[in-house]
């Protein structure tokens, strides 16, 4: 963390609470006047000690584990844990499990993005994008509750397949309901597109160029609105990605208008993808899983497309029936880092909206330091000691009042 020694700045605080962030983080903002110098970035608010907890449980409770990592993409981590613990183990799953877990997939993605893009309205002052597009979310969500039981937290997946079908009676409701969804879309990419409010909130602010996205490693939207063509989907197919047709969408501006578009943009590629799996599941007859009774020893890795981009989930088993290991990083431990330079140069208020603009999951993202300069700081035992005394000191005082 850097000090601000210069008497001509002054710190302006965001985080770890503040409206404009879902969860908190900490961004101390250094600034001559209303312009931001220098950005420094604090995260652990959140640690939840997800990869130790990992241990403790069996591979298929592992699965409901890592969909509690995030709330919004709920199925993202589950998506690529299963892809890992399948790696390490040679299988290919069921077609009919691979189309099942596509359509939830970019489910997912169109309701994440419609989610972002209504905050977006709201952190801009248009609260009517923000009105439109949780409404409109209600279609996507009310599918998957159709399928899966679950607004949110669906758990469809499982090792081997799916835990779920979708019959094929429902099929042709679905595909009406995406069908409908389309205008939708276009309501919202000709208020992007034609709005002069947000060309001018959004246009040339936070822009981050092509060179600055690889120096950072960012992932998903983030990086293709800098003309950075990357997709897991489409570069290392997994699911039933390789059985369709879609569009990779890449823009060239990097500011926070192309992020815009780029989101808007894919979720009408979203649409196109699951209407094609949906039509292949009433010819693709067969199991939805391939039954799982050991995982060999061995090491996996999985990798999904997520909303926000690539989450990656490392595996190791040791022949029992709980992981060794389990590594996993989500896309806005890369992306969030970014802002060092987006917001650079910005005003306070455009500066806020670059930090929003990358949809920062801060739960996915924590990390807690156990090593620093070869010397060792905290252990597991001393993490849970430390808990269990606040929890104490917590409940002294609720007694003393």
């Amino acid at each position: 963390m850097t000090q601000n020694k210069d008497p001509k700045r002054t710190v302006v605080p965001i985080g770890p609470y503040h409206p404009l962030q879902e969860e908190p983080e900490f961004f101390r903002l250094h600034v001559e006047g209303e312009i931001v110098k220098q950005l420094d970035i604090e995260i652990g608010y959140n640690h939840r000690g997800i990869e130790k907890l990992s241990e403790s449980k069996t591979f298929d409770q592992v699965t409901f584990l890592v969909e509690r990592i995030c709330g919004i993409c709920s199925t993202s981590h589950p998506f690529a844990y299963v892809n890992a613990v399948e790696d390490a183990m040679g299988l290919d799953v069921p077609t009919r499990a691979k189309l099942i877990r596509t359509v939830i997939g970019e489910l997912e993605r169109i309701h994440s993005h419609l989610l972002w893009l209504g905050l977006a309205g709201h952190f801009l002052g248009y609260n009517t994008v923000w009105m439109w597009a949780w409404k409109h979310r209600e279609t996507v969500c009310d599918i998957l509750e159709q399928i899966s039981g679950n607004r949110q937290h669906y758990a469809m997946f499982k090792i081997g397949g799916v835990r779920r079908d979708i019959p094929s009676a429902r099929v042709d409701g679905f595909i009406a309901a995406l069908d409908g969804l389309v205008p939708v879309l276009d309501m919202f990419k000709g208020a992007v597109m034609d709005d002069p409010t947000i060309h001018l909130r959004t246009k040339g602010v936070g822009v981050l160029t092509k060179e600055d996205i690889i120096n950072y490693s960012a992932v998903g939207p983030t990086a293709r609105a800098s003309g950075v063509d990357i997709d897991v989907r489409r570069d290392d197919p997994y699911a039933a990605y390789g059985m369709v047709d879609f569009k990779v969408i890449v823009c060239s501006n990097g500011d926070i208008f192309d992020k815009i578009v780029v989101r808007v943009l894919e979720m009408y590629e979203s649409v196109k993808i699951i209407k094609q799996c949906l039509v292949r599941l009433k010819t693709a007859h067969g199991p939805i899983e391939t039954e799982v009774k050991t995982i060999p020893t061995g090491e996996g890795i999985g990798r999904h497309e997520a909303p926000r981009g690539e989450v990656f989930h490392y595996i190791r088993s040791d022949g029992t029936n709980r992981p060794v290991r389990h590594k996993i990083r989500a896309p806005s431990f890369m992306n969030v880092p970014t802002n060092e330079k987006s917001a650079l140069e910005q005003t306070i208020s455009d500066a806020a909206l670059c930090l929003a603009a990358v949809d920062p999951c801060y739960c996915c993202t924590e990390r807690v330091s156990v090593i620093r300069g070869g010397s060792k700081i905290f252990d597991g035992d001393d993490l849970v000691k430390m808990s269990q005394e606040k929890t104490f000191r917590i409940l002294e005082g609720f007694i003393s009042r």
